[in-house]
């Protein structure tokens, strides 16, 4: 959506998000463009960085919380109860997935529009692309049912549901066909001009023109399988794998829940998943996913799906052959 008002000429990716968001980010941080915080080189820290971990027990009994952007923003960047994080590193020198990024790219989009981020998803990309089954529920914790159930063990061993969750307005609810058709109309570029769609499998460059490196260097490969370099573009993952195929693609985590939709750009290999989980652990190897994209990318080769942790998020690689939805 940021891209599309891009596109548009109402945001300029290279003008500071301090200028669309004034007063926004404290005096430490230096001008951050939008184009920096969608590719994850803002240095920003990320959401609640600093803040005591929360028990499994904690998150089961905080799992109907609901936090505004502006409640987020503030948490993180000036918590009361804690020393203020500062920057990570020097905007555009690195690259680290980072999460608070969109929730303030969220926020773009509401002072941008004047909408709510649930309107704005919902006429831009919802409606346009038919997908019925995906909405932004906002502060209504239920799931439309049938829907696949989550769960947190709790510290008497017991499963508890927690598939009903509260969050933030950019939560979503969707189903790996609904995410199917969202991926292909994307790389189709019927949500984006060219210019703007381009952008998405760019990865940043220094002014030597080289891509930045990321941050841990053991998790980012480049499209050529070069470690320690960035692998995101704006909002997108790059993802080789051992034959030089290269997918893009996105993962998205909850209590209970892990997701992933990746593709070639041609669209001839893509793949969704979707999996209930028991853990709230995201930089940890599911073994079901594992075995389920393992069997779809590579059934005859030793090759092992990397799991990786991105900055609180893990990337779960792997996909599966076109109409094969695990």
């Amino acid at each position: 959506m940021v891209l599309q008002l891009a596109a548009e000429g109402r945001v300029d990716l290279n003008r500071p998000i301090q200028h669309y968001l004034p007063g926004l980010l404290p005096d430490t941080f230096q001008p951050i463009t939008v184009r920096q915080l969608l590719n994850f080189t803002s240095g920003l820290p990320d959401v609640l960085e600093g803040a005591p971990p929360q028990s499994t027990d904690e998150q089961i009994a905080h799992r109907y919380d609901y936090q505004t952007f502006d409640q987020i923003i503030q948490e993180t960047l000036r918590p009361a109860d804690r020393p203020r994080p500062g920057p990570r590193f020097a905007p555009g020198t690195k690259q680290e997935y980072n999460s608070l990024g969109f929730r303030i790219a969220g926020k773009l989009i509401e002072r941008i529009t004047g909408h709510s981020f649930k309107n704005e998803v919902t006429a831009r990309i919802l409606r346009p692309l038919r997908l019925d089954r995906t909405s932004v529920p906002q502060d209504d914790p239920r799931m439309p049912r049938p829907y696949l159930h989550g769960y947190l063990i709790n510290s008497a061993g017991e499963p508890v549901d927690v598939s009903e969750q509260g969050g933030d307005p950019s939560n979503m609810i969707s189903t790996p066909a609904d995410l199917d058709r969202f991926i292909t109309a994307l790389f189709q570029g019927r949500l984006l001009p060219t210019a703007q769609l381009e952008e998405m499998f760019t990865l940043p460059k220094d002014e030597d023109d080289k891509v930045v490196p990321y941050a841990d260097a053991s998790n980012c490969l480049t499209p050529e399988g070069k470690p320690g370099a960035a692998c995101f573009g704006l909002g997108l993952m790059s993802v080789p794998l051992p034959d030089g195929t290269v997918l893009w693609g996105k993962t998205g985590h909850d209590y209970g829940y892990a997701n992933g939709m990746f593709a070639t750009r041609d669209l001839s290999l893509r793949g969704v998943y979707s999996i209930s989980t028991t853990s709230s652990d995201n930089g940890r190897p599911n073994p079901i996913s594992d075995r389920l994209l393992l069997a779809a990318v590579a059934p005859t080769s030793k090759y092992r799906p990397r799991v990786e942790s991105c900055g609180g998020e893990c990337a779960e690689r792997g996909l599966a052959r076109r109409g094969s939805m695990p």
